[in-house]
């Protein structure tokens, strides 16, 4: 089971906190996904922590900017065209949510208060070097603990439209990504000319590519990996030329793998809240009960990275406004793509079960959960689960007992078809 330790170390070499990393490949009662050093790629991401904190910091002595990110709605293009590293300051960990209970309602979203708690602490290295963050108005938590956060911190908000289909609500988020572009240009006297921001799309699409194609190792029969190595496959900052390299290096690698390992495994489609590094124990539960997570629609998954860039645009901005609006995450109304994607993965990857991760408090990800499992038992025709917790493992055995039921009824119509 994942540890809620924080996973920022003294030392910019060490590894993740004991337990974030699954313990045995094969065995149904022990979780999947052992990772070593004769791992290859996987050896290289094992270590993301360490790695991203290595570059950022020798970013921020050579003078760059590093620029912190909340949503997967910031164009991450936009800070690395201005000469900034983007990293993500999302909080998976519930040691640093008391810390955020003296100010914040112990009834909010776990992930927002243990991002609010590293602040409070300042004990993220990541936000303690930031000299901006970056953020964006999508649910009402994370709106009012910015309110909090930028009387300590410099923000910029972004005001997300959240009428998907709406041509004003793209034409306002044109205006939001024109009007942030300009205040980037003013604060680092840059100029954030077409061809910069081309080359800064060109770099996104690569490592949006790279990791499409090893979460397409998937789709196959017999897949090479487990989703929880899958999702070790994304850093905290995004762009790193060496994380690029081991995507490209992990690709071969997965040909050379012994693929019979999980042929007999329920193929699982994850979707929900999003899955913060640190604070993946359901995922473990769920691959250390028979289940293989074939696909991650949820935001730290497959959800940003479906749609690329077009980099030869005539105006960046246009194309950037019209990747990043189609993000169907729930706080979109009416949010009818995230069924569409749904029913498209659920196809692709041949999975056998819907699992609805849902953090305390997300609510527009919990008002959807009603919806999702009509869908998917009428009209995919999918047993659904949906699991509501949050970062404290104090539920895993009840949780452990609903798994293992959803997987018993996907067997029993295996067994009859």
């Amino acid at each position: 089971m994942t540890s809620s330790t924080s996973p920022f170390c003294d030392s910019a070499e060490s590894s993740p906190p004991k337990g974030c990393v699954p313990s045995s490949r094969c065995s149904k009662g022990t979780a999947a996904g052992a990772l070593n050093a004769a791992d290859g790629p996987l050896a290289h991401f094992q270590n993301m922590i360490g790695n991203c904190l290595d570059y950022a910091r020798a970013a921020h002595a050579a003078g760059r900017p590093i620029v912190g990110i909340l949503c997967e709605y910031t164009p991450r293009e936009l800070i690395l065209a201005a000469g900034g590293v983007p990293v993500c300051l999302c909080g998976g960990s519930s040691e640093t949510i008391p810390a955020a209970e003296k100010e914040l309602p112990a009834n909010l979203c776990p992930l927002i208060k243990s991002t609010y708690g590293y602040h409070v602490e300042k004990s993220n290295p990541f936000l303690e070097m930031a000299d901006l963050i970056l953020a964006e108005t999508t649910c009402d938590g994370k709106k009012k603990m910015y309110e909090l956060l930028g009387k300590h911190r410099s923000m910029y908000v972004l005001e997300l439209p959240q009428r998907e289909d709406d041509p004003d609500a793209y034409a306002h988020w044109v205006a939001e990504l024109r009007k942030c572009k300009a205040f980037l240009e003013s604060r680092y006297s840059v100029d954030i000319t077409p061809e910069r921001l081309r080359a800064s799309i060109v770099t996104m699409n690569r490592e949006r590519q790279l990791r499409r194609a090893l979460a397409e190792q998937m789709k196959s029969e017999a897949p090479p990996l487990t989703g929880r190595e899958l999702i070790l496959f994304k850093s905290s900052i995004s762009g790193i030329p060496e994380d690029l390299v081991q995507y490209e290096n992990a690709l071969v690698w997965c040909g050379k793998k012994d693929k019979a390992c999980f042929r007999d495994r329920v193929r699982v489609l994850m979707t929900g809240s999003p899955m913060v590094h640190g604070a993946e124990h359901v995922l473990d539960l769920v691959e250390s009960h028979g289940g293989l997570v074939v696909c991650m629609e949820n935001c730290s998954g497959l959800k940003p990275i479906l749609e690329d860039v077009a980099p030869d645009a005539p105006d960046p901005i246009l194309a950037l406004a019209e990747k990043y609006i189609h993000i169907p995450c729930s706080v979109m109304t009416p949010n009818r793509r995230r069924f569409q994607l749904l029913a498209q993965l659920a196809r692709e990857y041949r999975a056998q079960c819907i699992v609805d991760f849902v953090l305390h408090a997300c609510l527009t990800y919990s008002v959807e959960s009603a919806r999702l499992k009509r869908f998917s038992e009428e009209e995919l025709g999918l047993p659904y689960l949906c699991i509501e917790t949050d970062y404290a493992p104090a539920d895993s055995a009840r949780i452990a007992v609903r798994v293992e039921a959803l997987f018993e009824m996907v067997r029993s119509r295996r067994s009859k078809s």
